[in-house]
């Protein structure tokens, strides 16, 4: 259904869409939902999840400089956001710091972000933050979940996209723009452009929290307040603090969440034995919170206790809610559809790898570039800066995880490496490769 793309160029400066469907509803969908929510437009979101709540992915998250910029200019909930990380570290085997730097990052996680985001967009409450009020000039806005988007047309200045409905209803909306917002497996993305493959790189991420204090005295001295990182063949581990419960940031009562890095190759009997869950599914790239195998756990905490520094093994063996993904490559030739009538942002554009610490802010990012170009009208610009810092990100990304990951180097190349992911957005240099032509 998605049909030719006509010529011309549909700009605000030619005619300002009103009312802008959004297809997903995680933080991408969610950060474009509420700027557009305060900058007067009308939003629609269509979200898949067949609840009002996505589940608490249990995820911690780098908050780079544009998720902060973000929350500076949007958020109304006016309560902090992330936990300030004071410095670098590195670790060996035996859990002995071999290099340090001082380094201050923030830190924060989705369920944090996601709660505040449904607070300042649908009023939706929880123990997370204060929901705001109202304010005049808001647009209307529609979050409808159990929505799977299967096609979309032109309907003259308009698009309709139509979806199913869990009950097994089929449904479709009329907007005057269209944002894909629909993460790595995008759904528009797939109409759009059906032969980009999302593509498995060989490794797995295992992730989960442990209650702050619930740590040794150790573990505590090692990632409190730390952004700690310990390397070996097949291995990268970075372990850092978090908000807890409710985003609570009280010393004690936070999480320390932990990202390991393993690689199981394709094909292979353990890759199988992880991806399969405690009911049998094969599941293609993800093992959600309370469904993996007791077997398959205790097949990766035997992996944590053999190649681990013990700090970090202690993580893996006091998490209770471990989940997998599946460590994959995507990328969207480009984001100019139907004359910018339909674009793609955040994972739906490009799927970076979690090394570059970027995919939650390349979405605040493409979004303040969205408004921007429906404020000014200016597609093209739109185009340029969110399709070369998409396209630099991304290749980054693989380079930097295929390093760590298939190649052994020395430790000060994995922390130029690492350092060279915070860099700046503003201070980046963008090669040739990378550059659009409009």
């Amino acid at each position: 259904m998605a049909g030719s793309q006509p010529n011309g160029t549909y700009t605000a400066a030619g005619r300002r869409p009103r009312h802008i469907i959004i297809v997903g509803g995680s933080l991408g969908g969610l950060f474009t939902g509420v700027a557009l929510k305060q900058h007067g437009y009308d939003t629609t979101i269509l979200e898949r999840n067949p609840t009002n709540l996505l589940e608490n992915q249990g995820a911690g998250i780098v908050a780079g400089g544009d998720t902060l910029a973000f929350f500076e200019r949007y958020d109304r909930c006016k309560r902090p956001v992330a936990v300030t990380s004071q410095k670098r570290m590195y670790l060996d085997q035996s859990g002995e710091v071999v290099h340090e730097e001082v380094m201050k990052q923030t830190m924060t996680s989705w369920d944090l972000c996601y709660y505040m985001l449904r607070a300042n967009y649908d009023h939706q409450q929880s123990g997370y933050c204060k929901v705001p009020g109202p304010q005049p000039g808001d647009g209307k806005i529609d979050y409808r979940y159990g929505c799977t988007v299967t096609g979309f047309q032109e309907e003259g200045d308009q698009i309709r996209v139509f979806y199913d409905k869990t009950d097994g209803g089929k449904e479709s909306v009329v907007g005057d723009m269209l944002v894909g917002a629909d993460g790595p497996s995008s759904s528009v993305r797939k109409i759009l452009c059906p032969e980009v493959e999302r593509k498995y790189a060989g490794y797995c991420v295992i992730r989960g929290t442990v209650p702050e204090n619930e740590a040794s005295e150790e573990a505590r001295k090692a990632f409190v307040e730390r952004f700690t990182f310990f390397h070996a063949p097949g291995i990268q581990n970075l372990t850092y603090t978090i908000p807890g419960i409710d985003g609570a940031m009280e010393p004690g009562k936070r999480l320390l969440n932990f990202v390991w890095y393993t690689n199981f190759p394709e094909g292979e009997e353990e890759l199988e034995k992880v991806m399969t869950d405690k009911d049998g599914k094969r599941r293609r790239l993800t093992i959600p919170p309370g469904t993996m195998r007791p077997e398959a756990w205790e097949m990766v905490k035997q992996r944590g206790r053999d190649r681990l520094p013990p700090q970090m093994s202690e993580m893996v063996e006091k998490t209770k809610q471990p989940f997998v993904q599946c460590i994959t490559d995507v990328i969207t030739p480009t984001n100019d559809f139907y004359g910018g009538k339909v674009v793609l942002i955040g994972d739906a554009l490009a799927g970076f790898r979690p090394h570059t610490v970027a995919s939650t802010s390349q979405a605040a990012f493409d979004v303040l570039m969205l408004v921007e170009y429906l404020e000014t009208g200016d597609h093209a610009e739109f185009v340029r800066r969110t399709m070369e810092y998409a396209r630099l990100i991304q290749k980054r990304g693989m380079n930097i995880g295929d390093r760590s990951q298939f190649e052994k180097l020395p430790l000060r190349e994995y922390v130029e490496d690492r350092n060279m992911m915070s860099i700046k957005r503003e201070d980046l240099e963008f090669p040739e490769w990378t550059q659009v032509r409009v």
